[in-house]
């Protein structure tokens, strides 16, 4: 039997035990294209999912890692021939359907996104679903009609993928940025950015307001709970706060005083099932308003088999940027 390299979690009598193994071919699910996984990457639900700290998992025994980059092996798919390069990201990969922390992925055709020209396999997962969920709410502000000239854009959860990614994108793209972090020790890294201004998320912790005094234009939230309750209510009349994650958890203590008051809109951001030619066109925008320099910089890679003592760190939030994770 043919077997590769792959982070296995299995249910245990106490919670979830993950480990790196030797996985086999026959246990690989349905699926219309093979890829040889060259890169992935490590996201607030991969450390999620490999803690067990949340219930991420929900077949077993799962293969980790919600995004890959690599190359094409076999494909029954009309779109894809071997030696095609491809970047795939969700679906319920890590969850649902074996993912990305081995050698061998088999997924649907239907979820792949060609890799752009100028962005390498490792390049992709440098970006990875965070920085593709930066850019889904980059886009979702734009369409909501945000523009440079519309005030300052708030970023929260500043120092981690989603947000190092939405300040290095908004920033080229021209906006006014202001970076939340719980991390101040990081603020030249957040200026080196692009952030304008650097703010304590203390700031934005406190029992929110019905409405407290407007402070920005628009936002990219990673964080949620109180910190997005206090982030509406000090929006702009006619401005957008993007949503995309729950960092610290997933209430919402607001009220409807920003949307009724000032017109304020909440735009919700999926990753997950997003349609793919909202898929394509993130990509293609992430090939041309990220600096690459930039993304070098705030990268950091490791090997497979370090991933699962990461898995804690990110959670702790003692990660910053973006890692990459070396396959092959």
């Amino acid at each position: 039997m043919a077997t590769f390299k792959a982070i296995r979690i299995d249910k245990a009598d106490k919670g979830t035990t993950a480990a790196l193994t030797q996985f086999d071919d026959a246990e690989l699910m349905d699926g219309d294209v093979t890829v040889r996984v060259e890169w992935s990457t490590l996201n607030y639900k991969d450390g999620l999912a490999l803690t067990g700290k949340a219930p991420v998992v929900r077949r077993f025994p799962m293969i980790a890692g919600i995004d890959f980059a690599g190359t094409v092996e076999q494909s029954s798919h009309p779109d894809w021939k071997a030696g095609d390069k491809v970047v795939c990201n969700g679906w319920g990969m890590g969850e649902t359907h074996l993912g990305a922390y081995a050698e061998k992925a088999r997924v649907k055709g239907d979820w792949l996104v060609r890799l752009p020209d100028g962005i390498s396999a490792r390049d992709a997962m440098a970006i990875g679903t965070a920085g593709y969920t930066a850019m889904l709410s980059v886009l979702a502000l734009e369409k909501h009609g945000l523009t440079p000239k519309s005030g300052p854009v708030v970023v929260t959860g500043a120092a981690g993928g989603v947000g190092s990614i939405a300040i290095a994108v908004l920033s080229k793209l021209g906006y006014h940025v202001i970076a939340s972090t719980g991390r101040m020790s990081e603020a030249d890294y957040l200026k080196g950015l692009g952030a304008t201004e650097v703010i304590d998320r203390a700031e934005l912790s406190g029992v929110p307001k019905a409405l407290a005094k407007e402070r920005w234009a628009g936002g990219i939230d990673s964080v949620g709970s109180t910190t997005l309750a206090n982030l509406l209510s000090m929006t702009r009349y006619g401005g957008a706060i993007a949503a995309c994650g729950l960092a610290a958890g997933m209430d919402l203590p607001s009220s409807v005083a920003p949307f009724i008051l000032r017109g304020v809109c909440l735009l919700g951001i999926d990753s997950v099932m997003c349609p793919i030619e909202l898929r394509r066109t993130a990509w293609r925008r992430l090939a041309s308003d990220l600096d690459k320099a930039k993304l070098a910089d705030i990268t950091h890679e490791i090997a497979l088999d370090e991933v699962m003592g990461y898995g804690a760190k990110i959670l702790g939030g003692q990660v910053r940027g973006r890692i990459v994770v070396k396959i092959v």
